[in-house]
């Protein structure tokens, strides 16, 4: 018999306290009252209050009277509740849940549940908001009022919008490489403390250019109301380095651009994107239309795509993504790349990214997991091998990456090198240079790409707020011929981009070569491919070099001053590279910590600790990718550093400037590393103490007091192993604890 749910009218009422607009983060109390319809609620019946996945706002929490979100929950007619909170009490994406069962009495008509989030009358400040905008957040109520455990939203939900705080971070964007004389754009936003773009700033800024640049003006009135200025047509001669400066009218400094290479000449030029994340239709936050528009108007991103996890997306928001990819497509302004996230288990391949050159292309699930319609069940693939083999057999023009979310990709299970191009090796998620590993141990020939995984609406600027998520999304620079969806794909299948943990700096790596060589963009170990000759590579191509050595050129450009380049061959460090050399440190020492528990979904590793000085003072402290505001790196007293970090296989850690540069002894108390270490003994080359699960490790070093290096130019010679692969990468890191990766070229015999 099929099943009569309750009719809606029938299942009541509710209404939150305060309504209105809210600052992202802020501290609110709110009441909400379900008022019992026709069936009241019956003895074990119950109801769901139900929040996002992405939500990052504070938990409710029944213990403490005074801490945030203490929440207290009555019936009107001293029903005795039941209440707990589940994180996972849902089905999904509305999974927090906050859980209240009548388990003595029960609810008539018209009988009330009252609800109070941070209720202040106990002494609790109130309930944080979470730190990102969301236009309708929905406080949303499920009953179950015949006590069947089968759970009907009510039809009206009470709502609340979110909205960016005061701005406090100002950022000025322009492209990493033009050639000289082509036009350009300069983009200018300002963020609140969460990184949400703040339209509060009401403000004249000053423009100041590390070079000539026509049609820049020297001020700009930069207005209430607004989220971001863009400035079209700029354009400068001559080869070099461009950086503008954002400054008040007092003239104190409050952005400098990342840097932007001009070059007098280029086939291939330089382009941002961020190709993965998800909207409030599958896991993510606000539409897929507001997807699309913050990631071209407020990340002002070159390339987008849209990834929702495949067993949401139905038949009807499918057709809806192709044809938003097809409204935003913008040739030579913006490119969307249709697609989705592959989302089978990780013990059936795991997370794929899938990338299509069409806008009408078939959508090939892991399952119809959360749809209702099955009627293209028949499409499904159950394996990450039975997708590449549906993608082969109909011929499809698509591309494929191995992402690390929830679900890890297993490349070792499943992967073929005609669709999979490249390995994600950084997100929101964290940091996965072992997926990498993992390639090179396979013989693929693989590139490297990082992106977002963004689940708050925030495609390009995607930062982790107070959540799990423990890293700012990534990016990924493509290196173009033009602006325009068949230039990325064929990027996108020669390898040609590198990826960085969200910052924009210029990253070159090309070999030049001693003998003939044979270059490939497909891979002849796959099959036939067309080769030609080449005396240089860049990154991504495959070379074939029979006899004879190579060059490595690298040019690194960074958003910030670089601490480090770190060049590989495959699984082997070849070099760590320096701006700078022994005689230029100074006192101040660096504490890094790095690493992930394990490869799954609660990665985070809990850095929580103190460092103490014995015979030496702290005379100041700066920390390292401290992201979320409320894990904090506190001077407790000049001895005594004190701090709460996590980790998801990225890095953090902090500066330490010292009264003496060699007096004394440091010691780190940590959960995964205790260690104590004389001053005197900290010097350029890491001190690392290993701490076993997945690179779980701490380094201790020594830094100039200022480092003022941006630029690196290296040239090596590069000894090739007499068979096999020798795949050529580099990793960038910089002072402020940016990272990048190169795609590696791929030298064999």
């Amino acid at each position: 018999m099929a099943h009569e749910p309750i009719a809606a009218d029938l299942l009541g009422r509710a209404e939150v306290t305060p309504t209105g607009a809210f600052e992202a983060g802020s501290t609110v109390a709110f009441t909400l009252t379900y008022t019992a319809g026709l069936h009241g609620i019956d003895d074990s019946g119950s109801l769901k209050i139900v929040s996002r996945f992405a939500s990052d706002q504070t938990r409710p929490q029944f213990e403490d009277p005074a801490g945030f979100n203490y929440t207290t929950v009555e019936a009107s007619n001293d029903a005795v509740l039941q209440v707990r909170y589940d994180p996972k009490g849902n089905v999904r994406p509305w999974d927090r849940t906050l859980y209240i069962k009548v388990v003595r009495g029960f609810l008539r008509e018209g009988d009330r549940i009252t609800v109070r989030y941070g209720d202040t009358r106990a002494g609790s400040p109130g309930m944080r908001l979470q730190t990102f905008c969301e236009d309708i957040f929905e406080f949303r109520v499920l009953v179950d009022p015949i006590a069947t455990y089968g759970y009907q939203p009510l039809p009206v939900q009470p709502t609340i919008a979110i909205v960016p705080g005061p701005p406090e971070t100002w950022q000025a964007v322009l492209p990493t490489l033009r050639r000289a004389g082509e036009p350009f754009r300069l983009s200018i936003k300002v963020e609140d403390k969460w990184g949400n773009p703040s339209d509060k700033a009401d403000s004249r800024l000053h423009l100041r250019a590390s070079r000539p640049v026509a049609g820049l003006p020297e001020t700009l009135d930069y207005e209430a109301g607004r989220f971001a200025m863009v400035l079209e047509g700029l354009s400068a001669e001559g080869e070099g380095e461009l950086e503008v400066e954002v400054l008040d009218e007092a003239g104190a400094l409050l952005a400098r651009s990342n840097p932007m290479r001009l070059v007098e000449q280029a086939e291939l030029v330089s382009y941002w994107g961020d190709l993965h994340g998800q909207s409030e239709e599958t896991i993510g936050t606000n539409s897929a239309r507001n997807y699309f528009a913050f990631a071209r108007d407020l990340a002002f991103l070159d390339v987008t795509g849209h990834q929702g996890n495949d067993f949401q997306i139905t038949k009807d928001f499918w057709d809806t993504l192709g044809a938003l990819a097809t409204e935003f497509e913008e040739p030579g302004r913006f490119v969307v790349l249709p697609g989705y996230e592959w989302s089978g288990n990780t013990g059936l391949g795991g997370d794929r990214n899938v990338y299509f050159s069409s806008d009408s292309s078939i959508i090939r699930r892991s399952s119809h997991a959360l749809i209702e319609d099955r009627s293209d069940v028949e499409t499904d693939c159950a394996t990450a091998a039975e997708l590449f083999e549906a993608l082969a057999r109909d011929g499809e023009d698509a591309v494929c990456f191995a992402h690390c979310g929830g679900r890890y990709a297993d490349i070792k299970l499943a992967h073929d090198g005609r669709f999979e191009r490249s390995v994600e090796i950084h997100s929101s998620w964290g940091t996965f240079e072992w997926l990498l590993r993992d390639a090179f141990e396979m013989g693929y020939r693989v590139g490297i790409v990082s992106n977002s995984d963004g689940h708050k609406g925030r495609p390009g600027a995607s930062y982790p707020g107070a959540s799990l998520f423990g890293a700012v999304g990534g990016l990924t620079c493509l290196f173009l011929p033009e602006l325009s969806r068949a230039a990325v794909f064929d990027c996108l299948r020669k390898r040609r981009h590198f990826g960085t943990t969200g910052a924009r700096l210029h990253l070159d790596v090309w070999a030049r070569f001693d003998g003939p060589a044979t270059l490939y963009h497909e891979d002849p170990a796959l099959g036939p491919a067309e080769g030609r000759p080449a005396e240089t590579a860049m990154m991504g191509d495959i070379v074939h070099l029979p006899e004879g050595g190579l060059t490595l050129h690298i040019e690194a450009l960074g958003s910030a001053p670089i601490e480090r380049l770190d060049v590989f061959n495959g699984l082997e460090h070849l070099e760590t590279i320096r701006p700078y050399g022994a005689e230029e440190l100074g006192n101040r020492i660096r504490v890094v910590w790095e690493g992930a528990e394990y490869r799954g979904r609660f990665r985070q590793v809990i850095w929580d600790g103190t460092a103490t000085l014995s015979g030496n003072r702290f005379l100041n402290a700066r920390p390292i990718n401290f992201f979320n505001r409320d894990k904090t790196l506190d001077r407790v007293s000049d001895t005594e550093l004190k701090w709460r970090a996590l980790t998801t296989g990225n890095l953090g850690g902090f500066d330490a400037w010292l009264a003496d540069a060699y007096a004394g002894t440091l010691k780190l108390e940590t959960a995964p590393v205790k260690c104590g270490v004389p001053i005197e003994e900290i010097g350029i080359e890491d001190e690392t103490i290993e701490a076993g699960a997945l690179d779980r490790r701490v380094r201790i070093f020594r830094l100039p007091e200022e480092n003022s290096h941006r630029r690196m130019t290296v040239e090596r010679r590069i000894e090739l192993r007499p068979e096999g692969d020798n795949p050529l990468y580099v990793r960038v890191t910089q002072e402020d604890g940016h990272q990048a990766w190169s795609s590696p070229i791929y030298v064999y015999r």
